[in-house]
């Protein structure tokens, strides 16, 4: 079974969140596929008692620690969660808002989980790091010894420097506190603004259509989703998101939010006229937890460096998630993919390695999948048009689905699709390709044509047997 309660699946399928299953499972393929199928890997043996710290309660905490548990079951274990509470997935925020999920179906493991895994469960937050007493200290000044440590602390929302963007009315929709915020402001008729058009925004934007209220969206870019879609994959989805109602303003800057007595918020943008609002969701962007990492040798960029064992150049020290900046699967040294299933594949990388394995991470491939405004956008490694590439594309404009390949050198790259739901069928077919860098003996109008045929003719019970 893939990483995936079987408590959980159920209550997706029952719900119709068919597309986070199938987002679930091929994003796994990876791990299952090199790691699960063909690399055996035996119990500890004769290893003597650490004591290990994970800093982290989500996808790559939860999944290091299961892993870690695999090989090593005496060992004491404490996970430390700045937010508390059990883990969850951020994946199905956007559903709850829009009413297609029920609040517990957030939770990825039950009650009892840490309990099971023979793990002290601390709620706070990590304020320093001593490498050298190899020491964890949390917010009460409490600290707790370490022989391995694991840094998975995530990301958090960033907000733009906009005057007056703060204060009650304002929230990002990154967290499970974040939903509960917003959820109550979901009224009929009630007016948003979106700021950003990513596909946390997006989604925030299509839930709020969803429950009818009235949906603005500014983006400082001249398109939508400028760093996870081609233009022609935006083209699609823009006039969706106009069908559908929601008021979309390119290349605008917002200036300043202004409060009025009775709570509503005056929106003030460059070259626009002022509008009014009464609910302000922020979405332009993300930045890793590594703030408490200031006084360590730890390296650091953009997030912290790991090597292929997810190891830092301090040893003993690892790093998975959304914080870590890894190895890709085209061979970059030290990139972020803040991705639900890169976190998964690098926990359980981190997780085995603290536990004596010699694991190598083949390096994140980077994959955005996503369903709003009744259509279905992804895209999967290196999609954009460039210099010397070779695309592959199939537009179907009457069944309004798109599909390309970029190849280099004859070798797939990377991918997008536009259209219905059936189409993420296709990045489980080129992801392979991708990954091994195996050359497709097809013609492309036969190979987009074969492929957009089989997608569309697959019942959806069949899918899996595509991928």
């Amino acid at each position: 079974m893939f990483p995936l309660k079987e408590r959980l699946l159920r209550r997706m399928i029952s719900k119709k969140c068919f597309f986070e299953i199938i987002y679930q499972i091929i994003s796994n393929i990876p791990y299952w596929l090199f790691y699960g199928k063909f690399v055996n890997i035996d119990t500890l043996e004769g290893g003597e008692s650490m004591k290990v710290v994970i800093i982290g309660n989500s996808a790559a905490g939860i999944n290091a620690l299961e892993e870690f548990r695999k090989h090593d079951k005496e060992s004491e274990v404490t996970l430390i969660s700045k937010e508390g509470g059990v883990a969850y997935s951020r994946v199905l925020l956007p559903y709850y808002l829009r009413g297609k999920v029920d609040y517990d179906t957030f939770f990825i493991r039950d009650n009892d989980f840490y309990k099971e895994m023979n793990t002290r469960y601390i709620e706070a937050a990590v304020t320093n790091i001593d490498e050298e007493k190899r020491l964890v200290e949390i917010d009460s000044g409490k600290r707790f010894s370490f022989d391995k440590l694991l840094i998975a602390t995530g990301s958090s929302a960033m907000k733009p420097p906009i005057e007056g963007l703060a204060g009650e009315g304002v929230y990002n929709m990154w967290t499970l506190e974040d939903v509960k915020n917003i959820k109550p402001l979901f009224k009929k008729g009630n007016r948003v603004l979106v700021l950003g058009s990513g596909f946390v925004s997006l989604q925030a934007a299509w839930a709020a259509i969803c429950k009818e209220l009235d949906v603005t969206i500014y983006e400082l870019a001249p398109r939508i989703m400028p760093r996870v879609l081609d233009d022609m994959g935006a083209k699609l989805l823009h006039e969706k998101i106009t069908q559908h109602g929601g008021k979309l303003h390119l290349n605008t800057l917002t200036q300043r939010i202004e409060r009025k007595e009775d709570g509503t918020m005056v929106i003030h943008a460059k070259d626009k006229e002022s509008i009014e609002v009464d609910l302000i969701i922020v979405g332009t962007g993300v930045r890793p937890n590594i703030g408490f990492l200031e006084n360590t040798s730890v390296g650091i960029d953009r997030g912290i460096l790991v090597d292929e064992k997810m190891e830092t150049n301090v040893s003993g020290i690892y790093s998975a998630g959304d914080v870590a900046q890894g190895p890709t699967a085209f061979g970059e040294k030290h990139v972020i993919h803040a991705l639900w299933p890169t976190a998964i594949e690098m926990g359980k990388i981190a997780g085995a390695n603290m536990a004596g394995k010699e694991l190598e991470y083949e390096g994140s491939l980077n994959m955005n999948v996503t369903q709003l405004f009744e259509i279905t956008v992804a895209s999967m490694g290196r999609f954009m048009d460039e210099e010397g590439n070779e695309i592959w594309e199939h537009y179907d404009e009457k069944e309004g689905s798109y599909l390309k390949v970029v190849l280099e050198d004859g070798i797939p790259v990377g991918g997008t699709i536009a259209g219905g739901s059936d189409l993420v069928a296709f990045l489980g077919v080129l992801r392979p390709f991708i990954r091994k860098k195996q050359g497709i003996e097809d013609s492309p109008e036969k190979l987009m044509e074969t492929l957009h045929k089989k997608i569309a003719s697959t019942p959806t019970k069949n899918i899996l047997e595509i991928i």
